[in-house]
């Protein structure tokens, strides 16, 4: 019985967070636009059937007509479709690295706020050292110790992301810990792993979920940037990031190849950033009304 009552009240809260997200219309256009993105990536093959590396040399550099709506590159190769096939991977990137993150972070935060004492000590200490190192050089660091490639691209950007969420998590863990509910656990002899996730995390979701969200924003930026400077997805895979650096050269007399990408990963981010700031305010508790 206690468990449905329970089942009924996060029902409650996460229906109240929906109604108070709906009100918020610059979250809900953000929502639009990351959604039209997702639907771009997944229904990319239908879209652009041709694929993205179909190369016609004798329609190269074309300005954005109605055959090619985004124009062509160098190659002759129609930039709508490696915008759209981009997608995938960048949502792909993004989306992994904060998953993997988010994992790591919870478990460090986590262990080091409920255990307290020297375990917390070493742990934030480590983690203090972490952030002292600048995350973009250090995912720099972890690709050139790896190499070039997609999963390689997701390890070395959720490793500088780590440090952010094990704070998150260990401020909102010590938050919660010492209610009488987490009391009453430890009373009636509930294992630690139980008690951490059966009733702190829950607990805690709302700026778990609030700072993954932003930080998939970072993490297709991080990608980008990455892959811009040679060390993300290469060529001919359509990354974002790679086709601004393949097309800077021609960036005086065909701005459209850069154009393109470029707008993709500003809408993308603009998007989750709307949404997650919408968000932060829809499960800020005390803008409740």
């Amino acid at each position: 019985m206690k468990s449905e009552d329970t089942k009924k009240r996060s029902y409650s809260m996460w229906k109240d967070v929906w109604k108070r997200l709906k009100r918020n219309k610059t979250a809900m256009f953000g929502l639009f636009l990351l959604i039209l993105v997702i639907l771009g990536a997944i229904f990319a093959g239908v879209i652009a059937p041709e694929g993205y590396d179909a190369q016609n040399l004798r329609e190269r550099f074309m300005k954005p007509c109605a055959s090619h709506i985004f124009g062509t590159d160098q190659y002759g190769r129609d930039i709508f479709a490696r915008v759209l096939y981009g997608a995938r991977i960048s949502l792909r990137v993004g989306f992994s690295a904060v998953l993997l993150s988010v994992t790591v972070g919870t478990v460090i935060g986590a262990c080091a706020a409920y255990y307290g004492k020297y375990i917390d000590n070493i742990l934030m200490r480590f983690i203090d050292i972490w952030m002292s190192l600048p995350s973009i050089l250090l995912a720099i660091s972890v690709m050139a110790a790896l190499g070039s490639s997609i999963n390689n691209l997701v390890i070395a950007i959720a490793i500088s992301s780590i440090p952010g969420h094990a704070r998150i998590v260990r401020s909102a863990v010590l938050s919660v810990k010492n209610q009488e509910f987490i009391e009453a656990a430890i009373s009636n002899g509930a294992s630690d792993f139980r008690i951490i996730t059966r009733y702190i995390l829950p607990n805690c979701l709302a700026p778990i979920i609030v700072q993954a969200t932003m930080s998939v924003a970072k993490a297709i930026l991080s990608a980008s940037s990455l892959s811009f400077i040679g060390l993300g997805v290469q060529q001919p895979v359509p990354e974002w990031g790679a086709m601004l650096s393949a097309g800077r050269t021609y960036i005086r007399d065909y701005p459209w190849i850069i154009t393109f990408p470029g707008l993709a990963i500003m809408i993308t981010i603009y998007g989750i950033n709307l949404f997650g700031d919408g968000l932060r305010d829809a499960l800020d508790p005390r803008l409740k009304n």
